[in-house]
């Protein structure tokens, strides 16, 4: 005679629960040890097969495995108690990690903020105004075309906007010794002008012209950078000075440029000025070979404790005509001096406590998980936040030190040129890294909010459909590269816009924003230009961009079902922050504590 089922049931441990609303663990026999989170995820997806129960078990009755077994739920709609108490401590955890990540972005926010104000832009904006846009009648710095615009410039607009020894009704100013530059920022020392030339003879001639052509000089490269000096001259104009070994090259439109060459400081008097380069203009300072000016020239506004440096560029390519750019930066180069200046240093003190006890966290995951730690995405934006932020303290410790050494030196003498171009090079540098820095930072906070169920599903979207964008991506730039290069060689002569390679591919992402200038493509070329742009617009706005949107909306869609059919155990964010609210307003008399009806058959199983 076959044994019954309950006779062929062995002892079950108790303490074994199962995991899912649908069903137990399979028992187990004897007292055996208390299962690992794996087994009993093994054990729930055997106790839900239905081959368990039998073909003529329904759903009212129970499976003689489960009738041993405790339930899986203590009241409807509840979690297991060791699975909310697993969530809710892992959530706890998470949230008072970001509560000091919030402590410590707050601090980064107020040292970014504290670097720049809107007194920069309005500093800057003045200093354009006044040589970009002078008085009546007189052309500006963007209106140099020639060489002979160039000499109009700096004897007319030039000496104007640097000397202002009188008042706005012609009364001589008090320091005379000293030029005040809208009455308000203090010229530093003098200005500086600076020529690079190429030497005779660096471009080859085909034989044909040698009968027409004796002189040639190519494009600016630092082997072709003419260094001889003047043997009949010896002012320093006419001697070539070197570069020192910190000075920064410069990035123009035409080339890169060394900070060598022929150089000059105007005097501390307009009408010295005005004497010295009408001597210079008489004697061709300026040559075929000249393929670069800099006038430099520095300014400390005491209102606002701001040093503005000005670099005036104009450009001769080797085509002929004349390129001009400024650059003016606004920067706060003593940068403790208010009672607010002292905050942002007792900020940057906390920054760097921060900084010290993440690496002291990040090394102990390193040693703990080895390679396990480098397989997280968010361990990898947590290294490049920790390295950013190292380079930010470097660069600001290294500017904060060279300025205090070299402030004194750079205005010790009034008659020669303060270079600080170097300290602002770096002060710029710094400021970029801050900025770099914040976005990290930013950028980490959605690791803290992954407990939320929508970014829970938009981070599940982008991971699931990230090879169908990998392959979309390959695609996309094949088609953008062969239209950009086509743009380049049939437009690139005749449109700025299509006039390198780089400027291409910007100004088909433009087209695709909607922003473009069908006119003068049309008008490069009136067949090729139609076409380029009516296939342009067809094949990567209609069809690829579509393709893309398509592949993202699917996968959220797919992602979306997904999550409405899975059983979630985890607390939500919510019902955590309430009862941690109630908690601390109970422990602060302000709240009653509400009274336990939980069962008790419930507080026993727990």
């Amino acid at each position: 005679m076959e044994p019954t089922a309950a006779a062929q049931l062995p002892v079950v441990d108790h303490r074994v629960t199962g995991r899912g609303a649908s069903g137990g663990p399979a028992p187990l026999p004897g007292p055996a040890p208390l299962p690992s989170p794996r087994g009993r995820r093994g054990a729930a997806q055997q106790s839900r097969a239905p081959a368990r129960c039998g073909p003529s078990q329904g759903r009212r009755a129970p499976c003689p495995d489960r009738a041993l077994s405790p339930p899986p739920f203590t009241r409807a709609g509840a979690p297991k108690p060791r699975e909310t108490s697993t969530s809710e401590q892992e959530l706890k955890d998470m949230l008072r990690e970001l509560v000091i990540y919030v402590i410590f972005l707050i601090d980064l926010c107020i040292l970014a903020f504290g670097m720049v104000s809107i007194d920069m832009y309005h500093l800057n904006t003045v200093m354009s105004h006044l040589f970009m846009e002078p008085t009546e009648g007189e052309d500006g710095f963007g209106s140099i075309r020639t060489k002979a615009d160039f000499w109009k410039f700096v004897e007319g607009p030039l000496l104007d906007g640097l000397y202002w020894d009188k008042w706005y009704n012609n009364t001589t100013l008090t320091l005379q010794n000293y030029s005040h530059i809208y009455y308000e920022n203090l010229l530093l020392g003098v200005a500086q002008v600076r020529q690079v030339k190429v030497r005779n003879n660096t471009c080859s001639i085909y034989p044909y012209f040698h009968s027409f052509l004796d002189d040639c000089y190519s494009e600016y490269h630092y082997q072709a950078e003419d260094r001889s000096d003047d043997a009949l001259r010896n002012e320093s104009e006419w001697k070539y000075t070197p570069a020192t070994s910190l000075s920064p090259w410069y990035l123009g439109t035409m080339g890169l440029y060394g900070s060598g060459g022929y150089l000059f400081t105007l005097p501390k008097s307009k009408q010295e000025s005005m004497e010295k380069l009408a001597s210079l203009k008489q004697n061709n300072w300026l040559t075929r070979g000249t393929r670069v000016v800099f006038i430099d020239f520095s300014t400390y506004n005491a209102n606002l404790n701001l040093f503005c440096i000005v670099k005036l560029v104009v450009e001769f390519p080797a085509t002929g005509g004349a390129f001009t750019s400024i650059h003016i930066y606004s920067v706060k180069l003593l940068r403790y001096i208010t009672r607010y200046d002292y905050f942002l240093a007792s900020c940057e003190i906390i920054f760097c406590l921060f900084i010290i006890t993440f690496i002291i966290q990040e090394a102990i995951k390193i040693v703990k998980l080895k390679r396990e730690y480098f397989r997280s995405g968010w361990s990898w934006l947590d290294l490049m936040l920790l390295m950013v932020s190292i380079l930010a303290i470097t660069f600001n410790i290294y500017s904060t030190v060279e300025v205090s050494l070299l402030m004194e030196e750079l205005l010790s003498d009034a008659n020669v040129y303060p270079d600080f171009y170097f300290l602002t090079f770096w002060q710029v540098l710094y400021n970029n890294m801050i900025a770099v820095n914040i976005f990290f930072a930013w950028i980490k906070v959605l690791k803290y909010v992954r407990f939320n169920k929508t970014m829970e599903q938009l981070s599940s979207t982008l991971s699931r459909c990230a090879k169908d964008i990998i392959g979309f991506a390959i695609m996309f730039f094949i088609v953008f590269f062969a239209y950009a290069q086509f743009g380049y060689l049939v437009f690139g002569s005749q449109v700025e816009e299509f006039s390198t390679f780089q400027k291409c591919i910007f100004t088909q992402f433009r087209i695709v924003l909607g922003d473009f200038d069908f006119e003068h493509t049309e008008a490069a070329n009136r067949i090729l230009g139609p076409i380029y742009f009516i296939t342009f617009v067809f094949f990567v706005f209609f069809v690829l961009l579509n393709m893309f949107l398509a592949i993202i909306n699917d996968t959220y869609s797919e992602v979306k079902a997904d999550y409405e059919v899975m059983p979630s155990h985890k607390l939500p964010i919510r019902d955590l922050f309430r009862h941690s609210c109630d908690t601390v307003l109970t422990k602060l008399k302000m709240k009653k504590p509400e009274e336990d009806t939980q069962p008790a058959a419930e507080k026993s199983e727990r």
